[in-house]
């Protein structure tokens, strides 16, 4: 855990030392458009995760139990998918909080 928490610490480190630039810019609304982008980065870090946990936990019970793998798998893929869909809800709402990407 506390491995994360540096790893974690020097992501926001880096992201807010390279996030000055757009921060500095001459709009009055940088903080809502950088809002944006930082949502998206924490969606996709989130449905990663997620999908990640996800299939670890359905590789040990296949492991533990070979007769059941393919209920495993299948219920496996379609939370998958689920995660999938709400990331791409997500980050479309993100999107749309970035006047200057859309056109």
């Amino acid at each position: 855990m506390i491995r994360f928490a540096k790893i974690a610490a020097y992501s926001f480190f880096a992201l807010m030392v390279l996030a000055t630039p757009a921060l500095a810019a001459d709009t009055t609304n940088s903080f809502i458009t950088f809002s944006g982008a930082f949502g998206a980065g924490i969606v996709c870090l989130g449905s990663a995760y997620g999908i990640g946990k996800l299939a670890s936990s359905a590789l040990e019970s296949m492991a533990r139990q070979p007769e059941v793998a393919g209920n495993v798998q299948t219920a496996m893929i379609i939370a998958a998918a689920l995660i999938e869909g709400f990331t791409f809800f997500a980050l479309f709402v993100c999107w749309q909080q970035n006047p200057w990407l859309v056109k």
